[in-house]
């Protein structure tokens, strides 16, 4: 194409571009959840959602698309138009799947465009109360005194709490026999039984079994201490470990090539949501901790995720189901 036709035909796509921008929203937006109703990803696109709608003038629609360890959702959200009309709600899952599954039927990075890191948890390191270990270090102590004997459950193979654990054995050379559970209920009945001695899992409602004596609190994955239970180190504090972190963190992306205006705006609706006081002060006290990132910093926090994940994932010989 000469020059002159190729910048014309630019020049139109961007004009284009912009008008479709200046008119958006015009419809309802579809949310896409890749998880069933309940638990952290449901409970983030329904408060967010509902902070867009009224700030848009437009219904956010909350799709719940669960199944496939996220895959089928992001998958369908890939493949929409980007045209601003979809959203894709995605979770630390959403860093470690490559490292799982080479043939995913998108990439995690091409097919989309990041909007903001929203929100990011901890998980909770929690033994059965009969474990004789009463902090990190002492959990250490004994798993590399009695290598294989202590038992892990995860919520499933590559699951955020199953890396957690993963990450950790790596760093404190450690070893585990990790038992795979269908879900964090089955999991949870078993670690209240003794069946099991520990767990890294999402501290809600664990934190509550653990007040209630049911199970023993030793630290959160967090980079830093949480507000909500202050009183419990970090993993990294706890066990000497600078740099250990494990968070289920909580991000929104769009459909590749949907149109930078539209990105900005959503971005900008979505950080001032986040600081209104009926979204911090209820994810506080579960947690949850509010960030709000740029499109760009979303962008490089993704790329370390996978890449740390990924190194794990290896390390450990991590397969999917």
């Amino acid at each position: 194409m000469h020059r002159t036709a190729y910048l014309a035909v630019a020049t139109l796509s961007l004009t284009v571009l912009q008008a479709v921008a200046q008119n958006y929203p015009s419809r309802s937006i579809r949310f896409i959840v890749p998880y069933p109703p309940g638990g952290g990803t449901d409970i983030v696109s329904r408060a967010v959602g509902a902070k867009l709608s009224a700030s848009l003038g437009q219904q956010i629609i909350v799709d719940n698309r669960a199944g496939g360890g996220q895959k089928i959702g992001t998958a369908l959200a890939a493949k929409a138009p980007a045209d601003g009309y979809t959203m894709l709600l995605v979770s630390v899952t959403h860093s470690i799947n490559p490292g799982l599954d080479p043939r995913l039927p998108y990439d995690s990075i091409k097919d989309f465009a990041p909007v903001t890191l929203v929100a990011s948890s901890p998980n909770a390191l929690v033994t059965h109360p009969s474990v004789p270990a009463r902090s990190v270090k002492e959990l250490i102590a004994l798993a590399r005194a009695q290598p294989g004997k202590l038992n892990m459950a995860t919520s499933g193979v590559g699951s955020g709490g199953h890396l957690a654990g993963a990450y950790f054995q790596s760093l404190t050379g450690t070893r585990m026999t990790t038992v795979p559970y269908k879900g964090g209920g089955p999991a949870y009945i078993d670690l209240f039984a003794g069946q099991v001695d520990l767990m890294f899992t999402s501290p809600n409602p664990t934190l509550a079994y653990a007040k209630a004596g049911k199970l023993r609190a030793l630290a959160l994955t967090g980079a830093k201490r949480s507000a909500a239970a202050p009183e419990l180190p970090t993993v990294a504090e706890a066990a000497g470990l600078p740099g250990y972190e494990a968070s289920l963190w909580y991000g929104v992306l769009l459909p590749a090539g949907t149109p930078r205006e539209i990105n900005q705006l959503l971005h900008g609706e979505i950080v001032k949501a986040l600081q209104a006081r009926d979204v911090r002060e209820p994810w506080a006290a579960a947690t949850i901790e509010v960030i709000g990132s740029t499109p760009d910093e979303f962008t490089a926090y993704l790329r370390n995720e996978m890449a740390k994940w990924g190194r794990v994932i290896r390390e450990a010989n991590i397969r999917a189901d």
